[in-house]
C-alpha cells in the first residue's frame, strides 16, 4: 500500500465513508418502513416494496449482509486512514487518523445518513433492496455461515432465534394509530373508525331498550286496544306478548298489516299467522358479534335474556348501527330531555340513560363494568334502592337523586367537582 499514490488512497477512503453511509442509511431506512404501507404497495406491485419486504421475511439474513457490508467498509477505511496519517504526520499519524476518522465516520457514515433514511425511509430502502436482493445471490453461503455462528451464541444465551416476530395490533393500538392520522383522515370517517374499534368492547345490555320501556302488543287486551296500538306504535318490528314481554309469542312488522289496519278487516288469528318466532341473545353478547349475529339470522332486533332465561330488555339493528354512526333516525320515544344542562354548569340526567351515553357527551368515563343505565350505576354505588336526596361521589362527579319512580331513578342531577373542573 506504500507505493499508492497518496491521491489514490485518499479518494477511496472517501468512496469506503460513502459505502458505510450507504449501508447505514440503508438499515435505518428498511427497518424504519411501515409494515402496513409495505404491504399494501406490495400487494400493488411495487418492485421496490416487493423486494424489500421479502427482505424483511429474514431479518437476520438482512442484517448479517448489511453489518458485513458496513464492518468491511469501516475497517478498510481505518486501515488506509492509518496509511495516510503515517505518511503524512509520520509516527503520530495514528493517533491523528484514529481521532479523524471517528469524527468522519460518526458524522459521514452513522449520524447523518441515519438521520436521514429515518424522516424519509422509502427514498433510500427501495433502491436498496434491489441491491441486496441481487448480492444476496452471491453472499448468501457466507451470509448463512454468519447466522449460523450468532444464532448458536443467541441458543447457548437462552435466545429463541426461531420464535415468531409477527405481532398483531391490538385494539388500543389501531385507535392510537386512527388517532394519530387525522392529517391523512377525513374527521368523519376518523370518527366512524374509531366508533367500530369502540364496539368490541360494548356489550347488548349497554344499548338494549330496558324492559320496562320496551313497546309491545299485549295480545289478551281487548281487541279494539290492541287495534289502537298497532295503529300508533312508533317502531315497525313489536313484540307481541300475553300479558307481558316475558311470554313473547312473536314479532310482527307492523308494515305488513298496514292494508288490514286501513279496511279495519284485521283479525287475532290473522295477526297471530303473521308473527315471526322471537328471537333471543343472552347477556354479555359484545355488540360486534351481535352485529354479524343479526346478518346471519337475518334479524333486526333480539330480546336480551339473562341466565335464567328472563328478558332483561331489547336490542335492534338500529341500535347497533347508531353506535357506530351516531343517530341517524328520529326515535319518536327519544328522552330529548334525557341529558339537559343547567345554567349552574351541572346536567339533569334521566335514570333511564345509558351510562355510554353520558360518558359521550359529557365526555367522562363513569364505570360501564356492572351497570348499563344511570340508575343501575347508582343502585351499585348505593348497594340498596335509591331515596330522592341520595348522592353518589365517583371520579370527579357528584350524582344527586332528585326523583325516584316505581323504586328507580327518575332524574338524577350530575354536578362536576370543583378540583376536578368542567368536561
Amino acid at each position: 500500500m506504500n507505493d499508492i499514490h497518496l491521491g489514490v488512497l485518499i479518494a477511496v477512503l472517501v468512496i469506503l465513508i460513502l459505502v458505510s453511509a450507504f449501508f447505514s442509511s440503508s438499515e435505518t431506512a428498511l427497518i424504519s418502513l411501515n409494515r402496513y404501507r409495505l404491504r399494501h404497495l406490495a400487494k400493488r406491485g411495487h418492485g421496490g416494496a416487493v423486494r424489500a419486504q421479502k427482505l424483511l421475511e429474514q431479518p437476520d439474513r438482512l442484517i448479517g449482509l448489511i453489518l458485513l457490508g458496513n464492518n468491511f467498509a469501516n475497517i478498510l477505511a481505518s486501515s488506509i486512514a492509518t496509511v495516510i496519517g503515517l505518511r503524512v504526520f509520520g509516527d503520530s499519524g495514528i493517533a491523528i487518523a484514529t481521532g479523524i476518522m471517528t469524527f468522519a465516520l460518526l458524522i459521514f457514515a452513522e449520524v447523518a445518513p441515519k438521520t436521514a433514511a429515518a424522516i424519509s425511509p422509502e427514498r433510500i430502502a427501495w433502491p436498496a433492496a434491489y441491491f441486496y436482493t441481487f448480492v444476496m445471490r452471491f453472499m448468501s453461503p457466507l451470509i448463512k455461515l454468519i447466522n449460523l455462528l450468532a444464532n448458536g451464541l443467541l441458543f447457548i444465551l437462552g435466545f429463541n432465534t426461531r420464535a415468531s416476530n409477527i405481532q398483531g395490533l391490538s385494539t388500543a393500538e389501531l385507535q392510537t394509530i386512527v388517532r394519530e392520522s387525522s392529517h391523512h383522515l377525513p374527521e368523519q370517517n376518523q370518527s366512524l373508525l374509531l366508533s367500530v374499534l369502540e364496539l368490541e368492547q360494548a356489550q347488548v345490555e349497554d344499548i338494549m331498550i330496558p324492559r320496562a320501556e320496551i313497546f309491545g302488543i299485549d295480545i289478551d287486551a281487548p281487541w279494539d286496544d290492541v287495534l289502537s296500538h298497532l295503529r300508533t306504535a312508533p317502531y315497525s318490528r313489536i313484540p307481541v306478548f300475553h300479558g307481558s314481554v316475558e311470554h313473547t309469542v312473536g314479532i310482527i312488522n307492523v308494515r305488513r298489516l298496514f292494508a288490514h289496519l286501513m279496511d279495519n278487516s284485521l283479525t287475532k288469528s290473522q295477526l297471530k299467522r303473521l308473527l315471526r318466532e322471537p328471537y333471543y341473545v343472552p347477556e354479555g353478547t359484545p355488540l360486534t358479534t351481535q352485529l354479524l349475529n343479526f346478518q346471519t339470522q337475518n334479524r333486526r332486533s333480539a330480546l336480551v335474556v339473562d341466565e335464567y332465561g328472563d328478558v332483561l330488555g331489547m336490542v335492534t339493528l338500529e341500535d347497533i348501527l347508531e353506535e357506530i354512526v351516531g343517530d341517524f333516525t328520529t326515535d319518536p320515544e327519544s328522552d330529548v330531555d334525557g341529558i339537559a344542562p343547567q345554567e349552574d354548569g351541572s346536567f339533569f340526567l334521566r335514570g333511564n340513560v345509558p351510562i355510554r351515553e353520558i360518558n359521550r357527551e359529557l365526555a367522562i368515563e363513569l364505570p360501564t363494568q356492572e351497570a348499563s343505565t344511570l340508575n343501575g350505576l347508582i343502585i351499585e354505588q348505593l348497594e340498596t334502592l335509591p331515596m330522592v336526596g341520595a348522592t353518589v361521589e365517583l371520579d370527579g362527579v357528584q350524582i344527586e337523586v332528585l326523583s325516584v319512580r316505581k323504586r328507580s331513578v327518575e332524574m338524577a342531577r350530575l354536578t362536576f367537582k370543583m378540583e376536578s373542573g368542567t368536561p
